[in-house]
């Protein structure tokens, strides 16, 4: 499948998304909000895929949310019945929503290489994503507040998790820039480089290192940490013993300790393709 607002590729069991609107700051037009769900459908389909590395071109990372591809729905907000109207909305959001909540959901690791700014829905994003690393020229900004609406499609729900709330409340308020220092010591990046060329050849090493565990492992793995994000210590860990005895006994276990006792590099197979039932993505 073609994407107008991001090149995808997969090699080495790594999928690249990579925005490719440089001339308008990656901006995100009406399209790329099905883009996004129809891509990461297109991701869960594939077996070959263990990692997702979302990137971009130009100087900023994504200016966030196109304003002049939602005009239109502001205006028809203006008339007909209120209430229906609102409901209306809600929906919208919520499909806007499902666009960053498929790579929180994504049975993969996705990470991001940010450079630039990464204004508003970018924020969103990478709240979404499993780890960020960003050059030492990045910024981020919680633009919603500056244009006076609220942030609705995911910040304001992930980044607490991320970051200190004390912070995230001082950001999401102020609607500042904070440099990409700052978001190295909050630990909302994991590292700095000083050119976009240098990150990208290290982000694409750890995706291509977490390509070669078990597929299977890596997806408990995320499985796990997410789970426990939203639950208690106590539901994490009951989940924890109903996930493994499914999943113990897998192959990969034995081919990671005969591997290790041949000294050599070990080789899993991939997971196996859904049982398609509802279909998602594109419509």
């Amino acid at each position: 499948m073609s994407y107008k607002t991001f090149d995808f590729t997969v090699a080495d069991h790594v999928a690249q998304i990579v925005f490719n609107r440089p001339d308008k700051a990656n901006a995100m037009i009406l399209s790329f909000w099905q883009e996004m769900v129809d891509v990461f459908a297109e991701i869960d389909d594939r077996t070959d895929i263990r990692a997702v590395v979302i990137s971009s071109t130009g100087r900023h990372f994504t200016g966030g949310l196109d304003l002049s591809a939602f005009g239109n729905i502001a205006g028809d907000m203006l008339t007909g019945d209120r209430g229906r109207v609102g409901e209306q909305f809600r929906r919208a959001v919520a499909e806007m929503q499902e666009s960053f909540a498929v790579i929180d959901k994504c049975r993969v690791p996705v990470l991001a290489a940010i450079q630039g700014g990464c204004v508003g829905g970018g924020v969103d994003l990478i709240s979404a994503c499993d780890m960020r690393y960003a050059t030492a020229d990045s910024w981020y900004c919680i633009q919603e507040i500056n244009i006076g609406m609220t942030a609705d499609v995911g910040t304001l729900q992930r980044l607490p998790h991320l970051i200190p709330s004390g912070l995230v409340r001082e950001l999401a308020y102020t609607g500042r820039r904070m440099a990409a220092n700052e978001a190295l010591q909050s630990g909302l990046v994991n590292q700095l480089f000083d050119s976009q060329d240098a990150m990208l050849a290290h982000v694409l090493e750890v995706a291509r290192t977490i390509a070669s565990k078990s597929p299977l492992a890596i997806h408990g793995t995320k499985e796990m940490l997410n789970y426990t994000r939203d639950h208690s210590v106590a539901d994490a860990l009951n989940y924890m013993q109903v996930w493994q005895s499914g999943m113990f006994l897998t192959a990969d276990l034995m081919e990671a300790i005969t591997a290790q006792q041949q000294k050599r590099e070990p080789t899993f197979a991939d997971l196996l393709p859904a049982k398609k039932i509802v279909r998602k993505g594109r419509r």
